[in-house]
Order: structure tokens, then C-alpha cells, then sequence
């Protein structure tokens, strides 16, 4: 087997299970900071029993969260150990600083609001929440910005076969970076407020904690309805950002074959890479260079304008892409209902919602996987952009034996702690907020 394709199956599996964690954080840390605000300034003994509650929730995804983490650095060593040694001195500066910088931030914070509830005072407690909150959206600041390297190097010169930094800002602050935090960060609150809600859902159908599910539902309804329509904003950004700077990647995403003026905005297709063309296509004429350039006429680059050992995987790139476009329709459109149904005050009566919120709890993490996968298979055949093909990355020295091993046990190893961390979370979300301390939570 291919040893390079086997590194990226194994990097890929790892990234991805890793993922589920990060975007919880975001959200969860999120409506803790905003119940102990409201603890801290009405004294309610429901705030405190919900932000507690939250708290086991957060502990758990924090720690093998940041235990898979771990083992994506140490592969940029094992597995990808050419593209270390060519981009590392700029790529690891920002890993670095997210250890010292966030990580410690978070775990040491996270730490007091575990067990330091009657440790500490109100104002410090609120303090702690807040600084969770701040340290796990730096955190993926400076991973966004490793990453956006990847995307839209800049800042850099080559010597000697070495990436060397020439402007720590403008390497840091490249033309994608931002943009992909953004949206990053509103994908994570949609993530963790849906993930919250569904569970405040499941409490009002079942009718237990009712006086805890109401105000958590509503909290977490509140941050999923902003975050889901703000994300069309950030997507759209976002789309344009890749439309300039990545044009071979668009192209990819909207399966376009032909470069031309008044380029067709794609829904659904099944592209055919073999023909270089595509089948049963519904599109909108014209709306994808009026969306990029607010030009309806604006030529947009398609794929045949790109050397054919350049361009991405088209089918993979363009499923993911629109997968991920569609579960976010879907969020816009749970949004606007749950939007009218609190302004209603009737949320908690229907429950037809309340099974839609239940339900969609595992979306967000679909899109978040697709998402990122249309990000980093469009981004192929380089690992860095036009500076470093992924071919050229992987190790040398390690066979693929040696790496198809060490995915079965990535497999084995993540499947079980998976299948522990559903058990704790079943256990925590079945005690619910009013019994976490009689079970010795």
C-alpha cells in the first residue's frame, strides 16, 4: 500500500475524532460564562446547579479533547517529518503558542470551576468562566493560524529548501486566516448550543427538571439562533476568500469544468471527473460570480484552466462542500422557528421542535467533518500551498506497514474511549443539574 496515502488516512482519522472536541468547547464555554453572569447577578440557585452541570460536561470533553490533540502534533514528527523539516520553523511557533499562551490558561481555569465551586468566590468563579471561555477561543486562534499557513502561506521565503519567517504578522494574519477563525468559532457556538438545547429538549419531552430545561433551552436557543444566521455571513466571506486566493479549490467546490463569465451557482450534481463533466446539475445561472464579485457577468477560473496533477479531488471536495452548505440551510431553518416559538413564549410546548432539536444534536458535528474536509481535500495536492505537495511532506522512513499498524490501533483505541465518553455523558445528562451532587459529581 501507499505509505504517503496511508499517513494521511491515519492523520486524517485522528484529526477527525479530535474535532468532535474543540467546537463543544467553544459553545459550552460559552453559555457557562453567560448562567454564572446571571448567577453572579440574581443569586438564582438555578444558574449555579445549570453552569455546574455544564461544567462536568466541559471537563469531560476538555480531556480527550486535549489528549487527542497531543497526537497530531507528534505527527508532524512520525509521519510528516519533510514537511516539519521544511515549513516547521514557522508552523511550530504558533502550536507552541497555543500550549503556552491558551492551553495552560484553560486547563488551570477549567480546573477551579471543577473543583473549586466552594473553594472560591462568586467573582472569582465568574472570572474562571470567563477565562475558559477566553483561553479555548485562543486556543483555536492559534490553531486556525497554523493552519491558514497551510491555506495562504505568506510572510515567508524559502532557503536552502526551508520556509523561513520574514514577517511574524503577516504570516500570522494571512489573507485567510480571519476569516476561517470566524467562521471556525460561530460553527463551534452553533455546534455546543444545539448540543445543549437537544439535551434541554430531551429534559421538557421526558418532563423531568423542567424548571432547569426551560431557561437552558432558552439560553442555549438564543446563542444557536444568532450564531446559525450570522454563519451564512461568515460562510459567504469565507467562500469569497477561497474564490480569490484559492481559485483551483472553488472550482472544485462548484464542480466547474470551464472557466467563463456568469458562472453557475451549483446545488446538486454528480461530477464526473474521467468526462470532465456533470450530471443531473441544478444551478442558478450566473450566481456564483455575483456572489464572489457582485458581478453577474465576472469570469470565474474553472478546473481545465489547472494542470491536471494540480487540481483537487472534485467529487470528495465538491460532496463535502455541499453537504456542509445544506446542513446549514437546515440550521438556518431550525433558527427562524426557534426564533418565532420564543418570541412566542411557546418553544417549550412543541414538541415537534423540541424532537427537531433532539435530533439534530449530531449535525453540527457532520458539517464541522465536512466542513474541514472540504477544506483540506480542496486545498490537495499540497500540503502547503504552493510551496510543499503532501507527496513531498510525508516521512521517508517509514513504511507503510509500519503506519497501517499504527491506524488499526488509532481505530481501536479511539473507538473505546468514544464508546466511554457516551457512557459518562449518558450518566451526567440522566442525574441532570439537580442530582449532580447526590451522585457525587
Amino acid at each position: 500500500m501507499d505509505s504517503v496515502l496511508l499517513a494521511r488516512i491515519q492523520f486524517g482519522f485522528a484529526a477527525g475524532f479530535h474535532f468532535l472536541f474543540p467546537p463543544t468547547t467553544f459553545g459550552l464555554s460559552f453559555i457557562i460564562v453567560i448562567l454564572e453572569t446571571l448567577y453572579f447577578k440574581t443569586g438564582s440557585d438555578i444558574y449555579k446547579k445549570l453552569s455546574s452541570f455544564l461544567v462536568k460536561i466541559l471537563g469531560l470533553v476538555f480531556v480527550v479533547g486535549a489528549a487527542s490533540g497531543i497526537s497530531l502534533e507528534f505527527a508532524f514528527g512520525t509521519n510528516w517529518s519533510q514537511y516539519s523539516r521544511m515549513v516547521g520553523d514557522i508552523f511550530g511557533a504558533p502550536l507552541a503558542a497555543e500550549g503556552v499562551f491558551a492551553f495552560f490558561m484553560e486547563s488551570i481555569f477549567l480546573g477551579i470551576l471543577v473543583f473549586g465551586r466552594e473553594k472560591v468566590s462568586k467573582k472569582m468563579y465568574l472570572v474562571s468562566a470567563f477565562l475558559v471561555f477566553f483561553g479555548s477561543h485562543l486556543s483555536g486562534l492559534w490553531i486556525i493560524i497554523a493552519n491558514s499557513f497551510m491555506q495562504t502561506p505568506a510572510g515567508y521565503k524559502v532557503v536552502e529548501g526551508r520556509a523561513v519567517l520574514t514577517d511574524f504578522f503577516e504570516a500570522a494574519l494571512n489573507h485567510s486566516t480571519l476569516v476561517r477563525y470566524f467562521h471556525t468559532i460561530f460553527a463551534g457556538w452553533i455546534t455546543g448550543s444545539l448540543f445543549i438545547a437537544g439535551i434541554g429538549a430531551w429534559y421538557l419531552l421526558k418532563k423531568r427538571s423542567i424548571e432547569y430545561a426551560r431557561p437552558l433551552v432558552k439560553i442555549a436557543l438564543i446563542i444557536f439562533i444568532a450564531a446559525a444566521l450570522i454563519q451564512f455571513v461568515s460562510g459567504h466571506y469565507h467562500s469569497v476568500q477561497v474564490a480569490k486566493t484559492q481559485p483551483e479549490k472553488m472550482a472544485a467546490f462548484e464542480a466547474l469544468w470551464e472557466t467563463q463569465k456568469g458562472a453557475p451557482l451549483v446545488n446538486f450534481g454528480i461530477p464526473s471527473v474521467k468526462e470532465e463533466k456533470n450530471y443531473y446539475i441544478f444551478e442558478f445561472p450566473k450566481m456564483l460570480s455575483f456572489l464572489v464579485y457582485g458581478d453577474f457577468n465576472a469570469e470565474m477560473k474553472g478546473l481545465k484552466d489547472f494542470p491536471k496533477d494540480e487540481r483537487p479531488p472534485v467529487l470528495a471536495s465538491f460532496a463535502s462542500y455541499h453537504i456542509m452548505v445544506f446542513l446549514a440551510l437546515w440550521f438556518a431553518l431550525l433558527a427562524v422557528i426557534g426564533a418565532y416559538l420564543l418570541y412566542r413564549e411557546r418553544f417549550a410546548e412543541k414538541r415537534w421542535y423540541l424532537y427537531g432539536l433532539l435530533f439534530s444534536i449530531p449535525l453540527p458535528y457532520l458539517a464541522n467533518e465536512f466542513g474541514w474536509m472540504a477544506a483540506e481535500l480542496g486545498r490537495q495536492p499540497w500540503a502547503v500551498f504552493h510551496v510543499l505537495k503532501t507527496a513531498d511532506a510525508a516521512s521517508v522512513v517509514v513504511p507503510a506497514w509500519q503506519i497501517l499498524i499504527s491506524l488499526a490501533l488509532f481505530v481501536a483505541v479511539y473507538t473505546v474511549i468514544f464508546i466511554i465518553v457516551m457512557k459518562v455523558l449518558k450518566k451526567i445528562i440522566h442525574t441532570g443539574p439537580e442530582g449532580l451532587k447526590a451522585a457525587g459529581y
